[in-house]
């Protein structure tokens, strides 16, 4: 009698126990193997198209438009994990992103994750991202998303990555993070537990929920931070959701984001860039220019009511593909503090927002327009 052939879902569920026990015990040596085999059973079980990802050369020095090519960055953002119980198509995104960055020759400086680590910012979803994220060759900065946050108030984050808000300076370029999600208290009137008040932030769209600040504290901090550069200092901020307002009903929105631009106004050139949106997503307001991450997780849709003016929208993404708008990316910042962002498409070529075309006010070097218009 012939042995029964074993379920295409009996087999998956048997490879992604593999993947989590795997993961337990996942050091750098490794992580190589642990994301290839966790590519490959994605894809045999249609979940994964094959990519076109064709990886960006750049190249340093003089540039035609004035200013030295300093140095670069990658990034990573929004991979909202949950516990391995739930999801695990998720935890494979983020090893792909972090094999992506860990192939780029020369390695960035450094890579930047934007934030939304975890779903619902349990201890579990965070230490996964940490234990995957520590597999990253070069050093790692990050942001905190509201999905991190409130839970606990970020209490388990902030022991996993230290303070949220921080600033540095690398390579002559000062750089500020700034915690973005921070609301006006709607929980404890209405008696809600932790996870209640999780879940409502989560569902951005709910009207319950207050609109995200900055907060008066943290930009006192920001003006006194900034206080010792000179009005040509370039200056390169990080955030996580974006520092001006775009559709409040999502969130997508910083209610004190008018004041944090009054107070880098003075600057010649401020690059902004930020998470939470999921898309490719471009403004400028006076000389601060702003920049949206993509996602490992999900593309998200563009506002209906309307985008910047300097935003080139992504494709519109394939429903039948998960990760189709996903991916991450790299930065190439200037010596004057404007960037050259460089958007890299999982499942398409990567997108180039230049340097050039943010100081033209999109009149030269524009990316292509998308083929497949967004929703």
């Amino acid at each position: 009698m012939k042995p029964r052939h074993k379920s295409v879902e009996t087999r998956y569920m048997e490879e992604r126990q593999a993947f989590f026990d795997d993961l337990k015990k996942l050091d750098r040596r490794s992580f190589l193997k642990v994301s290839a085999a966790a590519l490959g059973i994605t894809a045999a079980n249609g979940l994964v198209a094959p990519t076109s990802f064709q990886p960006v050369k750049l190249a340093y020095g003089a540039t035609p438009e004035g200013g030295e090519k300093s140095f670069r960055f990658a990034y990573i953002s929004d991979s909202h994990l949950y516990e391995k119980d739930v999801n695990d198509r998720f935890a494979r995104s983020l090893m792909r992103a972090v094999d992506d960055v860990n192939r780029l020759e020369p390695q960035p400086d450094f890579v930047f994750y934007g934030g939304d680590l975890a779903q619902l910012g349990q201890a579990a979803e965070l230490e996964l991202g940490a234990q995957i994220l520590k597999n990253l060759k070069v050093p790692l900065k990050i942001m905190v998303g509201e999905h991190d946050w409130y839970l606990d108030m970020g209490e388990k984050w902030q022991a996993l990555f230290g303070k949220p808000t921080e600033s540095w300076d690398h390579k002559g370029v000062h750089f500020v993070k700034l915690l973005s999600v921070i609301e006006e208290d709607f929980w404890t009137a209405r008696g809600m537990k932790p996870m209640e008040r999780m879940q409502t932030v989560a569902g951005l769209d709910n009207g319950v929920q207050k609109p995200f600040t900055v907060g008066p504290d943290q930009r006192a901090w920001l003006k006194k931070d900034l206080e010792k550069l000179a009005d040509d200092a370039p200056v390169v901020v990080f955030s996580h959701s974006p520092l001006y307002k775009i559709y409040k009903n999502w969130n997508f929105w910083t209610d004190d984001a008018d004041e944090v631009q009054a107070i880098l106004k003075r600057f010649k050139n401020v690059t902004v860039i930020h998470g939470h949106t999921h898309q490719m997503l471009t403004n400028r307001i006076g000389n601060i220019h702003f920049h949206g991450l993509l996602a490992t997780a999900w593309p998200w849709p563009y506002a209906p009511e309307g985008m910047p003016e300097l935003t080139v929208q992504m494709t519109r993404p394939d429903p039948f593909n998960p990760q189709d708008g996903c991916g991450d990316g790299e930065v190439c910042v200037y010596s004057d503090g404007m960037v050259d962002k460089i958007h890299n498409f999982w499942n398409r070529n990567p997108v180039t927002v230049t340097r050039a075309y943010m100081s033209s006010r999109g009149r030269q070097s524009g990316p292509a327009k998308p083929n497949r218009p967004a929703y």
